[in-house]
């Protein structure tokens, strides 16, 4: 089983900044893709950021300029450096990360999200 933890959500007003962190755990053997995507009131979830294991990096068009994603591999943490934030962000942020984890001797591949953590931009 892979369990994925974020924190750091919150408020916080028109360009400030925040970061997202998501932390995975369980039997894993290796993180391929880790990402973080988006869902507000009425909208389907969208990409925001993915990096995969070799460091390359996908950003939404919308974002480009304004937030960082990052991963630490010791810790199996992907973060989300959110600079210049505007109202629009304002959404439920959900952690994505694909793997290969262990169980019983035997190798499976997964891919799990986060419980979501809300980031709330004031105008």
């Amino acid at each position: 089983q892979v369990h994925l933890v974020e924190s750091g959500g919150g408020l916080v007003q028109t360009g400030g900044s925040l970061r997202v962190s998501c932390q995975s755990s369980g039997q894993i053997l290796r993180i391929a893709d880790m990402g973080w995507y988006r869902q507000s009131p009425g909208r389907q979830r969208e990409l925001v950021a993915t990096v995969s294991g070799d460091g390359k990096t996908v950003y939404a068009d919308s974002v480009k300029g304004r937030f960082t994603i990052g991963r630490d591999n010791a810790e199996n943490t992907v973060y989300l450096q959110m600079s210049s934030l505007k109202p629009e962000d304002t959404a439920v942020y959900y952690c994505n990360t694909r793997g290969t984890f262990t169980r019983y001797g035997q190798n499976s591949d997964f891919e799990v999200w986060g419980q979501g953590t809300l980031v709330n931009v004031s105008s």
